[in-house]
């Protein structure tokens, strides 16, 4: 997993960039019915999944790619998004910094609601210890603010404070 230029670890490699924090979308996964495996899809439009409602907190789950090399160092194991059972994989953009923040994502705008705590359902989907190494790195929580379309490629930036 190291870089024998640097010494580093892949994920330690990875770069966001603090001074103009802007990250993309690099997966978007949605739940046909409720109970079912996600699927993955190129575009989303918001307000019209069957097991999320515009008025939810827990709207759209996402989850930062960064934390998939976390994870997977932690289980002993590769760890694919789609394991996660989350919505959005967002690259490149710190989701700490946008806790309370309304982000800008697309056509759309979510807010964040909060953590996207671990469940059961990650030992199911990780296998044995799942579900503690996801705890802290399980992404968030988010509502929808404007409707719209999101699609695999569209940048990720918090909405400025006016």
């Amino acid at each position: 997993m190291s870089d024998g230029d640097s010494g580093l670890p892949h994920f330690a490699r990875l770069r966001i960039d603090a001074t103009n924090p802007e990250g993309f979308v690099e997966a978007i996964r949605v739940r046909p019915e409720r109970r079912t495996p996600t699927v993955e899809v190129d575009s989303w439009e918001l307000g019209t999944s069957v097991d999320h409602s515009r008025s939810s907190a827990r709207a759209v789950t996402l989850f930062q790619h960064e934390h998939l090399d976390v994870i997977a160092r932690l289980l002993g194991r590769p760890v694919a998004f789609e394991q996660t059972r989350r919505n959005l994989c967002v690259r490149g953009f710190n989701l700490e910094i946008s806790r309370g923040r309304v982000l800008e994502i697309g056509e759309t705008q979510l807010q964040i609601t909060g953590r996207c705590h671990p469940c059961e359902r990650m030992e199911e989907a990780l296998g044995a210890g799942g579900f503690v190494a996801m705890f802290g790195h399980g992404g968030w929580t988010a509502s929808i603010v404007r409707d719209g379309t999101i699609r695999r490629g569209d940048v990720v930036r918090l909405c400025r404070d006016d």
